[in-house]
């Protein structure tokens, strides 16, 4: 049986513009792997109503579930909320759940809960919360879309309270294997060895160094006797 399908969306023009280095999709990643589910497409969006919009319809449609990062903050330019309530037709308005969690938050270090910060309690309807340990203004989850935060650190928390609440699969097995030849030399011995475990994927990585040509052979799978043996043909064939 294969496993859950995901995509994710990045949204931000700091992403696109080249200012601020993306970590969130390496990091959901790691940790769909090691719970079965296949990130199979991540798009990366600008702060556009439209275009937001029109990725999470699309990509909600086709995969299990689907994940975006960034503008849920308290600044105009934090559309992400307003986007999502639209592609499912919900509406979207400060929800009393929400703002007590942000309310008790702010109240503990004595910071006034302003028109600015109460944003981040629009939550759209029929959505489901998702904790946020870090700096409390919550996620959440609509239909098969988990809403979360563009700050590393806080996105990582989320994923961790998401993650125990998802079907995953058999966990993928990743095993490398270094040949020190051009990929021009391997290419075709790779490719059959390729043909002869399709359930596998099987990719080459060159590398140079100290003047000489190298590939490390990435094979990735569920099978980990399949991987094994792909694994030992190669060896059979260069080593």
């Amino acid at each position: 049986m294969p496993n859950p399908t995901a995509a994710m969306i990045v949204i931000g023009d700091e992403i696109l513009s080249g200012r601020t280095r993306d970590s969130n999709m390496h990091h959901l990643a790691g940790q769909l792997t090691s719970v079965g589910i296949d990130l199979k497409e991540v798009r990366v969006v600008g702060d556009e109503h439209g275009t937001i919009i029109a990725a999470v319809q699309q990509l909600a449609k086709v995969y299990d579930s689907v994940f975006t990062s960034g503008g849920i903050g308290p600044t105009h330019d934090d559309i992400t909320a307003d986007c999502i309530a639209a592609a499912f037709n919900k509406y979207i308005d400060v929800r009393d759940d929400a703002r007590a969690i942000l309310a008790e938050h702010y109240a503990k270090s004595g910071t006034e809960l302003n028109e600015a910060r109460l944003r981040m309690a629009r939550i759209p309807d029929d959505a489901t919360l998702i904790d946020n340990p870090v700096s409390a203004a919550p996620g959440f989850k609509l239909e098969n879309v988990h809403v979360m935060a563009g700050v590393p650190a806080v996105f990582e928390a989320m994923v961790a309270s998401v993650l125990p609440t998802l079907t995953g699969g058999a966990p993928l097995i990743s095993r490398t294997l270094r040949i020190d030849r051009g990929e021009g030399d391997i290419a075709g011995p790779l490719g059959q060895v390729a043909r002869d475990y399709p359930a596998l994927s099987i990719g080459s990585y060159p590398f140079q160094k100290d003047g000489k040509y190298g590939a490390h052979i990435v094979i990735r799978g569920n099978d980990a006797a399949a991987i094994d043996a792909a694994i030992g043909a190669l060896e059979k064939i260069f080593l």
